[in-house]
C-alpha cells in the first residue's frame, strides 16, 4: 500500500522545482521509508534541474538528507524505524570496490546514483496520475517529506532533534571537501595545499586541510567574502583570482616550486588547467567540482611525466560508514565549523522566487 506525501519536482525545462503530491511505494527487502527532516542542496541538483547532468527526469532530486526512519523492509538491519539516519550516496554493494571498503569506487556509481532510478530500473516514486517519476536519486531523491531510500544510502546517527537538521550538508557538500583531502590527499606534515573554490565544498577542504600537518593552506576565489571565511576557518593565505595573477601568486607562495597538492572543486575547465599547471613534480590535484557533460580540458603531456598526477574524485572517497560519524564527531569537538558555511535555513515550503526547497540548509557553496 504506498503513501502520499509532497516532493519538490524536477521536470525537464523548468527553470525550478514544483511541489507536487507524489505516490511512494512501500519499501522493499532493502530499502526504508524516511520521514526527511531536513535537505541540503547541491550544485548537482540544479545541474540536473538545468539539463547539464544526465538523469531520469521528471523526478525527485535531493542527495543531502536528514530524517528519521518510519518503516523498514524485510531484510534492513542497519536501522529500525524511530531511529534518526542520514542520507548520502549509494553504491552496488557486492563489486570489488564496494567489498574492500571502497564504495566511491563502485563499478556502478555514476549509473546507480546519477539515473534516479532502482538497479532495477524501477521507481518508488509516482506522481497523483500513476505515472512514474525519478525516485531514489543517489538512492534517497530526498527534496520531499518522505523518501524510500536504499538502506546502502543510510548512516545511523545519533542527534537531537535540534541537532539533526544541521547534519544533512555532511551528506555531500562537507563530506566531499573534507574527504578529499583527508581520504586522498592526504598532505604531510610541511607540505602545501591549494584550494580552487572557496564555496561549501572548497572550505570544507580548508577545514580539513587545517587538521593536517599542512603548513601552508591557500584559498582561491573572486569573491572577497568567501575568502575572508576561508581565512577564518584555517586558510594560511588567499588568492583572488579576479584581481591578481593567479599562476604568478600560486608561483610565490610555493617557493616557485608549485603546491604539493590542489582541490578543484569549481568544475570551471580553465581553473582546473590552471590548478594541475600550478602543482609541483610529484604533486596531485584532486578533480572533484563536475562541470557539463562533455566537457573537455587540456593540458600538456610532458608535465606528467615528472610525476604529476590528476585524480578524479566523487563523495571525497569515502567509506560512509565510516567517515560520516566522524565528520559529525569533528564537529561537535568544534575542529570542523562547517555550520559557519550555513547563512540561513527555510521551513518545508517553497518559495517561487528561489530555487531552493524543502528545508534546506543555504551554504556558501
Amino acid at each position: 500500500m504506498s503513501i502520499t506525501t509532497t516532493a519538490a519536482v524536477a521536470r525537464p525545462g523548468a527553470e525550478s522545482f514544483t511541489w507536487e503530491t507524489v505516490h511512494l511505494e512501500d519499501p522493499r527487502p532493502d530499502e526504508l521509508l524516511v520521514r526527511v527532516v531536513a535537505v541540503g542542496l547541491c550544485h548537482t541538483d540544479l545541474s540536473v534541474l538545468d539539463g547539464k547532468l544526465p538523469s531520469m527526469l521528471p523526478g525527485v532530486l535531493g542527495h543531502e538528507g536528514v530524517g528519521v526512519v518510519e518503516a523498514v523492509g524485510s531484510g534492513v538491519t542497519s536501522a529500525a524505524p524511530g531511529d534518526k539516519v542520514l542520507l548520502t550516496f549509494t553504491s552496488c554493494g557486492h563489486c570489488t570496490a564496494c567489498l574492500t571498503g571502497r564504495p566511491t569506487q563502485c563499478q556502478t556509481f555514476f549509473t546507480s546514483n546519477f539515473r534516479n532510478t532502482r538497479q532495477d530500473g524501477s521507481t518508488p516514486v509516482s506522481d497523483v496520475y500513476g505515472t512514474p517519476l525519478g525516485g531514489q536519486f543517489f538512492g534517497q531523491s530526498s527534496l520531499a517529506h518522505h523518501a524510500v531510500v536504499s538502506e546502502s544510502s543510510v548512516v545511523r546517527v545519533s542527534a537531537t532533534d535540534e541537532e539533526l537538521p544541521m547534519l544533512a550538508p555532511i551528506g555531500c557538500g562537507i563530506q566531499t571537501g573534507a574527504g578529499a583531502v583527508l581520504n586522498v590527499l592526504r598532505p604531510a606534515p610541511g607540505q602545501s595545499v591549494a584550494v580552487f573554490g572557496a564555496g561549501a565544498v572548497g572550505l570544507s577542504a580548508v577545514m580539513a586541510a587545517r587538521l593536517t600537518g599542512a603548513t601552508r593552506i591557500i584559498a582561491v576565489d573572486r569573491l572577497p567574502f568567501r575568502l575572508d571565511l576561508a581565512r577564518e576557518l584555517g586558510a594560511t593565505h588567499v588568492v583572488n583570482s579576479a584581481e591578481e595573477d593567479l599562476p604568478k601568486r600560486l608561483a610565490e607562495l610555493s617557493d616557485g616550486i608549485g603546491v604539493a597538492h590542489a582541490v578543484e572543486t569549481t568544475g570551471v575547465t580553465a581553473v582546473l588547467e590552471q590548478a594541475i599547471a600550478g602543482i609541483a613534480p610529484d604533486g596531485t590535484v584532486a578533480v572533484v567540482g563536475a562541470p557539463a557533460a562533455g566537457s573537455r580540458a587540456s593540458f600538456g603531456v610532458l608535465a606528467l611525466l615528472d610525476g604529476r598526477r590528476v585524480l578524479g574524485v566523487i563523495e571525497g572517497g569515502s567509506d560512509r560508514v565510516t567517515f560520516i560519524p566522524a565528520l559529525l564527531e569533528l564537529h561537535r569537538q568544534g575542529r570542523l565549523p562547517y555550520d559557519r558555511l550555513v547563512r540561513s535555513t527555510v521551513p518545508i515550503s517553497w518559495t517561487r522566487q528561489s530555487r531552493r526547497p524543502a528545508g534546506a540548509a543555504r551554504s556558501s557553496r
